[in-house]
């Protein structure tokens, strides 16, 4: 079992700040379904930009904290890296809902949502597993919930492909093809930061197990 007592020392600011930054990435995902699924939700990036610069703040915090704490068995490079993976979560969505709303007049009709149901389930188990650090995360769980991750992230993959081969077979706006296939880029990536935050999780559990 890990001491997180001895890699974090007394004080639990790390696992706070850390919680909180995976919390907004996850919600920056249902900001995105909200987005998508609902007619009535605001239509601009207020929640987004939101999301990204309390990220941005915590991540501040944690480097912050870092210089004060003198002394921790975790290597402050896995803390940092963690940081720094969480962040992109909610950078990258923000990015997606700028562009949705910027081509909103050529999106009627096209579904994401499959590509929002995979976001939202990669970015619940990064939650998950960060959460759990604090109470002093077992490896064959970690291992689990980082395979949870993988498998979703390989769903996302064949997604990927599958929606490619009908834009470029079916579609021929070439505009549109342009404005999905950065849409659908974007959106396996979300996917991908949050496969990276996982593998961070597992680095630090396996390292110190």
């Amino acid at each position: 079992m890990i001491s997180f007592q001895k890699i974090f020392g007394k004080s639990d600011v790390f696992y706070d700040l850390l919680e909180s930054s995976a919390t907004h990435a996850r919600q920056s995902v249902q900001s995105l379904h909200k987005l998508l699924s609902d007619s009535t939700a605001p239509q601009n990036l207020d929640a987004f930009v939101a999301a990204r610069r309390e990220d941005k703040k915590i991540t501040q915090q944690i480097d912050e904290a870092l210089c004060k704490t003198f002394v921790t068995e975790l290597e402050r490079e896995d803390i940092e890296a963690l940081s720094n993976a969480l962040y992109k979560i909610p950078k990258t969505v923000e990015k997606i809902a700028e562009r949705l709303l910027i081509c909103e007049g050529r999106l009627t009709g096209a579904d994401f949502s499959r590509q929002v149901k995979l976001m939202d389930a990669a970015a619940e188990v990064v939650l998950t597993m960060v959460i759990e650090l604090r109470q002093k995360l077992h490896l064959e769980r970690v291992k689990d919930l980082n395979e949870q991750i993988q498998q979703v992230e390989g769903e996302a993959d064949k997604l990927m492909v599958e929606c490619l081969r009908a834009l470029y077979t079916k579609e021929k706006d070439a505009v549109l093809v342009i404005i999905l296939k950065d849409l659908y880029d974007l959106m396996e990536k979300v996917v991908d930061r949050c496969r990276d935050a996982g593998n961070v999780v597992a680095h630090i559990v396996l390292k110190n197990s």
